[in-house]
């Protein structure tokens, strides 16, 4: 499992790209592409493979290269792209994130629902990057993930 990488997918602008290179300490500018991103610790799947369910193919497909796979929901808009079910069709477990979580605050019951109804189990983890809120944690979760030190996060 050492040398598979954590996957993230979810909607356009929902933060995958900014989660992804703080994950892997990357400080630079934004990489956006159309293009799945392989980078040392983590994969960056467009977000046109979720939101397209005849796409679905190709996420499954990259799940046997990773470890784990971040589904990621957008609380300040938690527009619903996953079929139900979508994270049991998966080679690795799942793990349910919230980001912008310090926006919408009523949305949060929403997102929470939809992680379940797509299949993540709890806990999710509920984020923001820009306020720095559960973002250490659940890279600490993550990487200990990745090498083996827990069986869940």
């Amino acid at each position: 499992m050492r040398n598979k990488r954590i996957m993230v997918v979810g909607a356009k602008g929902c933060g995958k790209t900014s989660l992804v290179n703080y994950i892997n300490d990357y400080t630079g500018p934004l990489k956006r592409t159309q293009d799945t991103i392989y980078t040392g610790l983590t994969i960056d799947v467009p977000s046109a493979f979720v939101e397209n369910a005849w796409m679905y193919q190709h996420v499954i497909a990259l799940s046997q290269d990773a470890c784990c796979v971040l589904i990621m929901v957008d609380q300040s808009r938690p527009v619903e792209i996953y079929s139900y079910g979508f994270a049991k069709a998966l080679y690795c477990p799942s793990f349910g994130v919230i980001s912008k979580c310090d926006q919408k605050h009523e949305n949060r019951y929403r997102c929470e629902e939809q992680l379940r109804m797509i299949g993540v189990k709890e806990p999710f983890y509920a984020i923001s990057l820009t306020e720095g809120i559960g973002v250490d944690i659940l890279k600490k979760r993550l990487i200990g993930f990745k090498e083996g030190r827990g069986s869940n996060l």
